[in-house]
C-alpha cells in the first residue's frame, strides 16, 4: 500500500515552506500544551529546516509558543562535537534555541562527540526512557517529529538498505553510513512510527524523483522515508515547487 498522500502541501518557495511549517509547529505545540501541559518535539538537521528555525525564533511565533514548556530532542546527529559546523544541535541552537526562552534542562541533545557511538546511542535511549517515563518495552510518543528527506530517500540517519531499518526494539542506535564512511546517531523506525505527528520538509529539484517514489510506490528499504508510517498519528509533507516536480501526475491528480 502506498504511503498516505492526503496531507501533502506544495508551496512556492523556501520562505513559504518556512512560514507554513512554523504555523504547523506552533499549532501542534499549542494543542499539546493545552492537552498535556508540555510539548515534545524531535528536530531535524540539514539545510531545509534552517528557514523554519529562524522563523520560529522571530515574531509572531516566538511569542505564540510557550517555550518554557517545550522539550526538544533530535531525530539524528552527526558524530561531531556540538560546536562543529555539521552538528544538527549547533544548527538548532544558533538559529532557534539560543533565541527563545527554552529551559536548558528541556534540551536533550545526542552526544555526537562521544568516542563510542554505540554507547552514545544507548545513553540517548536511556535519556528518552527517563524523559518520557517509559517502562521496559515502551516507546516515546513525540507530539511532533520533524524530518527531512535526502535525494537518495534517506530520512533521519536511516539510509537505503541500512541494517538499521530492521531494528524493532532499540529506541536509538549508531548507524554506519557508507556515504560518509562513518557513524551517525539516529532514532529508529519504531520510534518515528509511534509519534502523534510526523512532518516532512522537502525542498529542491534533486529530491523530486525520490519524493514521487516515496508517495506513489510501496514502502521499501530502497527509500527509507517511505517506511515512516505513524501507527496512531498523522503524516504530513510540506514540499517546495521544485521538489514537487511531476508529483501531481505521479499521484494521479
Amino acid at each position: 500500500m502506498a504511503a498516505p498522500v492526503a496531507d501533502v502541501l506544495v508551496v512556492s518557495s523556501a520562505a513559504a515552506l518556512a512560514e507554513e511549517a512554523a504555523e504547523r509547529f506552533a499549532g501542534t505545540a499549542s494543542r499539546a500544551l493545552n492537552d498535556a501541559g508540555r510539548f515534545s518535539v524531535a528536530l531535524s538537521g540539514g539545510a531545509t529546516p534552517r528557514g523554519l528555525y529562524a522563523r520560529l525564533a522571530a515574531e509572531p511565533f516566538r511569542s505564540r509558543v510557550d517555550w518554557s514548556r517545550v522539550r526538544v530532542f533530535w531525530g539524528d546527529e552527526r558524530c561531531v562535537p556540538p560546536d562543529h559546523p555539521d552538528s544538527n544541535y549547533r544548527l538548532a541552537h544558533e538559529l532557534l534555541l539560543s533565541r527563545v526562552a527554552i529551559l536548558p534542562d528541556n534540551v536533550h541533545r545526542m552526544r555526537g562527540e562521544a568516542a563510542d557511538p554505540d554507547l552514545a546511542a544507548a545513553e540517548y535511549a536511556a535519556e528518552l526512557q527517563t524523559a518520557f517515563g517509559l517502562k521496559r518495552g515502551e516507546r516515546p510518543r513525540f507530539d511532533l517529529i520533524l524530518l527531512g528527506m535526502g535525494a537518495d530517500g534517506h530520512t533521519a540517519s536511516l539510509f537505503p538498505h541500512s541494517p538499521a531499518l530492521r531494528e524493532v526494539t532499540r529506541l536509538a542506535l549508531a548507524a554506519y553510513v557508507d556515504a560518509v564512511r562513518g557513524y551517525r546517531l539516529t532514532l529508529t523506525l519504531p520510534v518515528l512510527n509511534t509519534a502523534a505527528a510526523v512532518l516532512f520538509l522537502v525542498a529542491g529539484s534533486d529530491k523530486a524523483q525520490r519524493l514521487r517514489a516515496v508517495l506513489r510506490d510501496k514502502p521499501s528499504p530502497e527509500t527509507p522515508a517511505s517506511l515512516v508510517r505513524p501507527e496512531r498519528g498523522t503524516l504530513s509533507w510540506m514540499v517546495d515547487r521544485a521538489a514537487a516536480t511531476g508529483l501531481a501526475d505521479a499521484l494521479g491528480k
